[in-house]
């Protein structure tokens, strides 16, 4: 397990620093029939004759489109991009609740909303993914695509990541829970079974990364 330090100020706002503009965007999905929205976050001074790199971010199993704008994510970038520590990229912010009614329900942990979730997949692929290549001036190569998330974001962003290797190449999982593997204790019958969860060097990726906060009491240790 490696430990970080955060530097100051990571995810403020600093005077004099140039940051993306944020759109709150919708899309049709044939997944679920109906209009979804997502944020975008361009790069600083987008230029539709460039094209980017693009982030798909993952929010937890109690959020919605929002709930990472509560982390400051377009300061956090734009500092690493300002400070050449982050290519320019796209981000994209989208609801992984993948079902007609995709509001936060009473229950989160209902089969309901957890199976909304692992159907993010098919409205990634066949109605979020054309939609963003579409309208917006990214690169569609895998080695250009990435995915990662928080929490149940995070499983998603692994079982996506995995999932769909021929299209991501970068993975990240930010204390992902409950994991994709099947779990006695939580009834949990995972997205996959321990002998299908490999990937063929082929379609390796070129960087996969699973983490921990150090006061996290779902996720243990690495």
């Amino acid at each position: 397990m490696i430990n970080f330090n955060l530097p100051k100020d990571f995810d403020k706002k600093i005077s004099g620093s140039n940051y993306g503009k944020m759109i709150n965007a919708s899309y049709f999905s044939k997944t679920t029939g109906k209009d979804r929205k997502c944020i975008i976050i361009l790069p600083r001074n987008y230029d539709v004759n460039k094209k980017y790199p693009v982030l798909y971010l993952l929010h937890g199993i109690g959020g919605t489109e929002k709930e990472w704008l509560n982390g400051n994510p377009q300061y956090i970038l734009g500092n690493l991009i300002n400070q050449g520590e982050a290519k320019e990229m796209l981000v994209v912010i989208p609801n992984v609740r993948a079902m007609a009614n995709d509001s936060v329900p009473s229950d989160i942990f209902s089969d309901k909303n957890i199976n909304a979730f692992d159907n993010f997949i098919n409205d990634l692929k066949e109605d979020l993914m054309p939609y963003i290549e579409k309208n917006y001036s990214v690169l569609t190569d895998r080695d250009n695509t990435a995915i990662a998330g928080l929490s149940m974001g995070g499983r998603e962003a692994l079982y996506i990541g995995f999932k769909m290797a021929k299209r991501f190449s970068y993975v990240g999982a930010f204390s992902p829970a409950p994991g994709l593997l099947p779990h006695k204790k939580l009834n949990y019958k995972g997205q996959f079974m321990e002998d299908e969860f490999k990937v063929d060097t082929k379609d390796a990726h070129k960087f996969i990364m699973i983490c921990n906060g150090n006061a996290d009491k779902v996720v243990g240790d690495m």
